[in-house]
């Protein structure tokens, strides 16, 4: 048998057959039965549903596990009354205003859109953020049960690790290309490295404040997998992130942050371990990818060069309203870049590029509005894990997202807005307790 360190992946639509619809309508209803009788139970669902799609095509369409339990789980609110009532309390009615602003600028972007279908795609896309961060803040606003919640990020955070992890053995998605060695860059359930390194952010950030509010055996393994099987992804823009959540995390925590964190340190100095030992195996410390030229095998998808460039001659030539939401991998060839059919690898250059500097504006005042909720009520010491969560969470994907894209990505965007949801009914529980 040989190992192959790169096992080529191909995405095959599969359609819905009769065992995934039965196992999805199954799904489908305990979650609305478990959320009518415990929300915080629903959030659950939800939190590990995330990184777990299962894609299924029906009608032009993907079925998948997160959307069936989201809508398992808005069916169970329904049978709380008055619950949407607790939509008026702040920060919500911000955090929604420039979230319904956002999604409107994207589904205005199909003016000059030439794939208007794509356009839909990804307002839609939008929708489901809209409501899962809905779903989280109802769930949690109605059913604080903070152990139950941390254990099912815990539990989620452990399965996407050690399906990543794997690949270490049984090959992973892509690599980097150091010579005549190949350096595999683990992903496991998720769609790359780098969507990894952001979906672990987020894990990161919640298992970490937790981690210096309340330690338990489940978070500690979490936490050193999770941040073991980060380093691993090789994603440079993933490690500077988690630099980012780890600074936040120890200026929050003090002196005592230093031993809540150790469980985080193991897994950073196993993982430096395989990484040393690839070095090893390709006879160069280039494998750590020190400097900022690009990999010598881009994956397929282009460099970022090219696509930043293809990205800014959109926008030129659409500066109001851009080439229209999920064209620009479309429109790529019109732009001088072909074979490659991707984002623009930054979430800022994308949103000039689809929706001009009208999504551009939107796009800054929808994270300056967040950074700003979970920064003022972090500086106030509302003594909440959550909060500091969803503040390091923010900061890290914000910055991260200059040299990529991971809001793209339902397995990322759907965690992220998870958690910010969670966080603002932190924030509103700690304003109705005061």
């Amino acid at each position: 048998m040989i190992y192959h360190p790169v096992v080529d992946r191909f995405a095959m639509p599969i359609p819905l057959d009769p065992w995934s619809a039965a196992l999805f309508v199954a799904l489908f209803v305990a979650a609305a039965l478990v959320t009518a009788r415990r929300p915080a139970y629903g959030l659950c669902g939800l939190v590990v549903a995330m990184p777990f799609a299962l894609y299924r095509e029906v009608l032009g369409t993907t079925v998948t596990l997160p959307k069936v339990v989201l809508l398992g789980v808005l069916l169970g609110l329904t049978t709380y009354a008055g619950g949407a009532n607790r939509l008026r309390d702040r920060p919500m009615p911000l955090l929604l205003s420039v979230l319904a602003i956002y999604l409107a600028i994207t589904a205005l972007s199909v003016v000059d859109a030439v794939h208007r279908g794509a356009t839909a795609r990804e307002t839609l896309k939008l929708v489901e953020y809209a409501a899962l961060f809905i779903a989280a803040y109802l769930c949690f606003r109605l059913d604080g049960d903070d152990r139950a919640i941390a254990g099912a990020i815990a539990v989620a955070a452990i399965l996407v690790s050690l399906s990543a992890l794997a690949q270490e053995i049984v090959g992973a998605p892509s690599g980097l290309y150091v010579g005549k060695a190949i350096v595999p860059r683990i992903a496991g359930v998720l769609e790359g490295p780098n969507q990894l390194a952001g979906y672990f952010q987020i894990a990161i950030a919640t298992l970490g404040a937790w981690a210096l509010a309340r330690r338990s055996m489940l978070n500690d393994v979490a936490l050193g997998l999770a941040t073991c099987a980060d380093v691993l992804t090789f994603s440079r823009a993933g490690l500077f992130g988690l630099a980012i959540v780890g600074a936040i995390l120890l200026v929050a925590g003090g002196r005592a942050a230093a031993r809540a964190l150790r469980p985080a340190y193991i897994g950073l100095i196993a993982g430096i371990g395989v990484v040393g030992w690839w070095a090893v195996y390709a006879h160069t410390v280039n494998v750590l990818r020190v400097s900022l030229e690009s990999s010598a095998y881009a994956g397929g998808v282009g460099n970022r060069g090219e696509l930043w460039g293809a990205a800014w001659r959109m926008w030129l030539r659409h500066p109001l309203l851009g080439v229209g939401a999920g064209n620009y991998e479309l429109e790529l060839p019109r732009y001088g870049v072909f074979g490659v059919r991707t984002h623009a690898n930054s979430w800022f250059l994308q949103s000039l590029a689809e929706g001009g500097i009208a999504l551009f504006a939107a796009t800054l005042a929808l994270i300056a509005a967040i950074v700003a909720t979970f920064a003022r009520n972090f500086r106030r010491d509302l003594g909440s894990p959550w909060v500091l969560a969803a503040f390091a969470a923010s900061v890290a994907l914000v910055l991260h997202q200059v040299a990529d894209y991971l809001v793209f990505y339902p397995k990322v965007g759907g965690a992220w807005w998870l958690l910010l949801g969670i966080g603002a009914a932190a924030i509103a529980r700690r304003r109705q307790q005061a």
